[in-house]
């Protein structure tokens, strides 16, 4: 009978703490249809990273304001890498990454393993290589001595989009 009886306390108590639990997410303010990305100002980071980076380090201007910035990291110990994360007005990911590594293993990474086309894209007076991947395809820039790829899942029109409001400057 003790049994039965701990059994029958335990699931009251199991009863009691649900009601509070309903009770609390009923009760406490929450919209599920919020986005829940959250947007991170990046100017002070693009000043930091041109004046460290050994390259002119790309940031857009005049980006519409439906494009929201999500990352932003420099990291002078990792290549001088440089990376902007961005979330299109179609909720597309658009990344700008560069870095003074330049490698096969570097592009494939920042691009998800999307490999060269041989075709290339005009953006403005700029001709960009045109790499197409599973996940991310990019378009690719060599510079001397760096490399500059505007990757993500955001289709080519966008990642266009992006390159064309790139502004390159150096800080030192």
């Amino acid at each position: 009978m003790k049994g039965k009886q701990t059994v029958w306390d335990m699931v009251r108590s199991l009863g009691v703490i649900g009601i509070v639990v309903a009770g609390i997410y009923l009760f406490v303010p929450h919209d599920e249809k919020a986005d829940p990305t959250h947007a991170v100002d990046y100017r002070v980071e693009t000043i930091t990273a041109r004046r460290a980076a050994p390259y002119p380090v790309a940031a857009p201007v005049g980006l519409p304001e439906q494009w929201r910035a999500t990352s932003v990291t420099y990291e002078r110990k990792n290549a001088d890498a440089w990376h902007l994360g961005f979330l299109d007005p179609d909720r597309q990911y658009v990344a700008v990454e560069q870095s003074t590594d330049t490698s096969a293993k570097y592009l494939a990474r920042v691009t998800q393993k999307a490999t060269a086309t041989g075709q290339t894209q005009q953006v403005g007076d700029t001709a960009w290589e045109r790499w197409d991947g599973e996940k991310y395809d990019a378009l690719v820039r060599q510079g001397q001595g760096h490399v500059t790829v505007v990757t993500g899942t955001a289709s080519f029109e966008q990642l266009a989009a992006m390159a064309a409001t790139l502004e390159f400057k150096q800080g030192r």
